[in-house]
Order: C-alpha cells, then structure tokens, then sequence
C-alpha cells in the first residue's frame, strides 16, 4: 500500500523524514508531496534519503492511506478531492464540530481515522496527539509572554543594584499548565497555579511551583482526571481567588476547558488591577477565551497596558518539534495497524482504540464511538481477621496484612509444590556438606526467608529509598569479595570476582538513583516559600 502526506499548505507536516522512514521499514511505499516539510525544516532530499518519493501534491492525496496534520473544510479539488474511495485518512478531524466533514467523508467511502479523538487510556498515549500538542501550546505561551514582557523572568543581582524575579500565576494543571509551569520556572520566574482538581496540587508542587489553594472552590477527586463544570458557589469562590493573584501577577496564564468550554476566569476587572505592561496569555482561545478581552486569534491590549494574547496557532509556531510529535502518533499508529510488517494497514474495528478513532468507514458515519469500557478496581473486602472491618478502609502495613484493593490471592497448588522441592533440594544440600558448612547454608536460608517477607510486604511506593538503603549490604559483599580475590582456589577467586563487580555496579546504581532521587525534592535559592 502506498501512504501519501500531501502539503496541506500549514508549516506542519505528518511525517518527518525519520518516522517516514519508520513507515518504508513496515513495507509501505511513502510519497511525500514536494515542500510538504519545508515549513518545519525538513528539505525533500531529507525525504528522499529515507526511502520516500518526493511527488506532486496531487498524487500524494490519491494514496491508499493519506495523512495529513488537520482533515480540508471540505473534499474540494484539486487537492482533498483526489481521495478515492476506500482511502484511509488520518488527520486532526475535530469530529463532534464538524459533523459535515464528517458525513462528507462517509459519504465519499473514506475511512477517516481522527488523531484528536483518541480513547484517553494507558494503551493509547502513544498516540495523544491532543496531550502532546498541549504540551507544546503550554510551553510556546511562556515564550509568547516573555517575548511581551517587559522585563526578565529570573531575578537579577547587580553591582548597579537588583531586580526581583517575574511573578507568574497558571490557572488550571492540565498537560498545558504543567508544561507551562515548568517552562516559567526554568526561567527563574516565581510561579503559582491553581487548579480546582485537589489531587493535582502534588504534581502542582512537584514541578517547583506553589500550589494556589481556594478550599471552597476544590472539587471532590475526579473520576476520569477532568474538571467539571463549577458550581455557583465553587465559581464565586475561585473568581476570588484569581483576583487576588492576578492583581500580583506580571503574568497570568490560563488553560482552563471543561469538554472543549472555555469558562470565563479572568474578568476584565481583574485585568484593570494588573499592573501595566502585565500579560495574559489564553491558551483556551480556541474554545472562546478564559479572559473577558480575550479576541482568539488576536493580540489586544487593555487601556492600562496589559496584554491579551488570544493565539490559536501556539503549537504551529513551533513547527519541528511539533511534526516531530505528530509523526510519531502518525507512525505509531500505523505500526498498531499493520502487525504483520506487510505494508497492508489491517485496522481491527474490535480493537477499542481503532474504534475510538473511526469516524467514518464504510460509507457510514461512526461518530461518536461507544464507551470505552474502563475496568474498576475492586472494592477492598475485609479478610477473615477482621470480620468487622467496613468495605473500603485502606489496607495495613502489618505483617500478613492483605495488599490495598483486597484480599492477597491464596498461593496456587504449583507454588507450594515448587516451595516443598525447593526445601527438599536444600535440605540435601546440608546433609552433603561438610559440617562446618551447614552453618553458613542455615544462614544463607534464614537470610532469603526473612528478606522475602520483608521486600514483599514494602509498598511499591518505597522501593526506590530502599534500594538506596542497600548500598550497605552491597558495601558488606564488595569487601567480602575484594578479600578473596587473592584465594589460591580459582574457583573462589572467580566467584570472588564476580561478587565484587555486581556488587560495584550494584552500588554506583543505588547512589545514582539516589541522587536523582533526592534531585526532586531540591529547591534554588530563594525557593523556600514555594515548599
């Protein structure tokens, strides 16, 4: 089969020349439309060295497989027109605003594949190209903001005297707003966000920021990671909240969106109290704006001088990075839909990430897709040590306590006949040895039953501090090994050797993973009230 990418006339391309190589690898025949690349920097020789043809425009949309990084208005000619039927498009289709597309699309017997409607869960992320491309939007509206700014984000100690760092207030801790976040902080501006999701004020603080808190305006734990639609009373209260920083905020940015809605969160009263040369930069424009004076699309500045940024394109100004980006989805996906490395996209309508991507197929339109069906965990259930215990109370740490989320699983019959061969072999052991070497296997076996039951019932969350507790173990074996080097047994010298070097690399990891560990929990000069 042959995939197109047309130059569907946007510095973005689908495909770069390394994932169009990826793609020539799984058997497919690649043409790229001549220019297609060179709004992101990537020549047609780049192409061409990847195993691609470099075609006109025309004979790239008349591919078996098309991609483009956002589907036409309309199947028009003589570009979109050329898709024949049967074709497969993968592209950015915004489905539930353009159910004319849509039904265009069905109508035309093209099985459309949209990128931006991909099923929120673990098997799919590397294929969110909405996550991705909100990752970029938050880190491109940093730099739009100091590019309008006045001033420098970190502040500055000179001989001619000092000048304090920029204060920057994030509404909403999405991917946007993390990523907004830590682009203002590696810039040395002091930053503070809000979200009203409780559970996000972790990630909030892991990124070195200060976690904003309105207690009346925070929801209860979600269930899907999204924030919904506020009450009058969570409104009021978070409107309060955005006040108060805003009016000590050189810059505010806003990312909030509930199902595609952009809620108002920045009065034009609040951007009256800034101070002037102040920005806002909206990156919820495309659903309507956050900001009272926000114009998507536009540049406006209040009359005390602040500055609304209502930019739609953030991720189309960062054009590489971004392609890069969405060729991966683009090649990833793909590779999902050609398991056999035939060059011949099989799409599996079972699969529940096809499904939730298929907008159109078979001359019907399959918009919007089913559920997708999320398991839940199971309710906790109390053991038979402690009947009275009530569904849901979380799990003990003491010894032979069950597992958090239920009961620990009986072990299976295999398991304790493996266990009673395993005692039978040991014991074997000792009575063939001599008898100063029972000692040391007693030992040896005291040592690994104790060290099962203590590691099994440490909770996943703890096991990297552990591993960093045994570097002192680890020490005891180097030292131990490092003595017998010098045996005249080779055999013991050998195994001497042996014990010595993973107990080296055993070490230098623990020490490593223990810096990065401790790495995390560091804060700059002048970060103690970000704590």
């Amino acid at each position: 089969m042959r995939i197109g990418i047309p130059d569907d006339g946007g510095p973005l391309v689908p495909a770069t020349p390394a994932t169009a190589g990826r793609l020539v690898g799984l058997g497919y025949d690649v043409v790229v439309a001549a220019g297609a690349g060179a709004g992101a920097g990537f020549p047609d020789a780049a192409y061409a060295a990847a195993g691609a043809a470099v075609v006109p425009g025309g004979e790239a949309w008349a591919a078996d497989v098309v991609a483009v990084t956002r589907a036409p208005e309309h199947l028009t000619a003589p570009g979109p027109a050329a898709l024949r039927p049967g074709a497969v498009l993968i592209a950015q289709i915004a489905p539930a605003a353009r159910p004319d597309l849509v039904r265009e699309l069905a109508a035309r017997g093209v099985t459309a594949l949209a990128l931006d409607a991909v099923p929120r869960i673990s098997r799919a992320q590397s294929l969110d190209v909405l996550s991705a491309l909100s990752n970029v939007a938050g880190y491109r509206a940093v730099v739009e903001a100091a590019a309008e700014f006045g001033g420098m984000f970190s502040g500055q100690v000179t001989a001619a005297g000092t000048t304090p760092p920029a204060n920057v207030f994030v509404i909403g801790a999405g991917v946007a707003g993390l990523a907004a976040i830590g682009a203002a902080g590696s810039l040395g501006a002091q930053v503070r966000a809000f979200d009203v999701r409780p559970e996000v004020a972790e990630q909030i603080e892991s990124m070195g920021a200060t976690v904003v808190r309105a207690d009346d305006a925070a929801q209860q734990v979600s269930a899907d990671g999204y924030a919904q639609a506020l009450t009058a009373d969570q409104e009021a209260a978070a409107l309060r909240a955005y006040a108060v920083e805003t009016a000590r905020a050189d810059i505010v940015v806003t990312t909030a969106l509930v199902r595609g809605t952009a809620p108002t969160t920045i009065t034009a009263e609040m951007v009256a109290r800034m101070r002037p040369g102040g920005v806002v930069v909206d990156l919820a424009a495309p659903g309507g704006g956050n900001c009272e004076l926000t114009v998507p699309g536009e540049r406006v500045v209040s009359d005390n001088g602040v500055v609304v940024l209502g930019y739609t394109d953030l991720p189309d100004r960062m054009p590489r990075h971004t392609s890069e980006l969405l060729g991966t989805a683009v090649a990833n996906l793909v590779q999902l839909g050609t398991p056999e490395r035939d060059g011949r996209l099989a799409l599996d309508p079972d699969d529940v990430v096809v499904r939730g991507m298929t907008v159109a197929a078979g001359g019907e339109v399959l918009w919007p897709p089913p559920p997708v069906a999320v398991s839940a965990p199971a309710a906790p259930v109390p053991s038979a040590e402690e009947p009275g215990e009530p569904a849901g109370t979380p799990a003990r740490a003491a010894g032979g306590a069950r597992a958090a989320g239920g009961a620990r699983p009986a072990p299976s019959f295999a398991r304790w006949v493996l266990v009673a061969l395993g005692a039978v072999l040991a014991a074997l052991a000792v009575a063939a040895s001599p008898p100063d070497q029972a000692a040391h296997f007693t030992v040896l076996a005291l040592a690994v039953v104790v060290g099962f039951y203590v590691i099994s019932h440490v909770s996943h969350a703890l096991h990297t501090p552990l591993m960093s507790q045994t570097n002192a173990i680890s020490g005891i074996i180097l030292v131990g090994g490092m003595l017998q080097i010098g045996s005249a047994d080779p055999v013991v010298t050998t195994l001497a050797v042996l014990a010595s070097a993973v107990a080296s690399i055993n070490i230098f990891g623990g020490f490593l993973v223990t810096h990065r560990m401790l790495g995390m929990f560091h804060h700059s000069p002048g970060e103690g009230d970000r704590r």
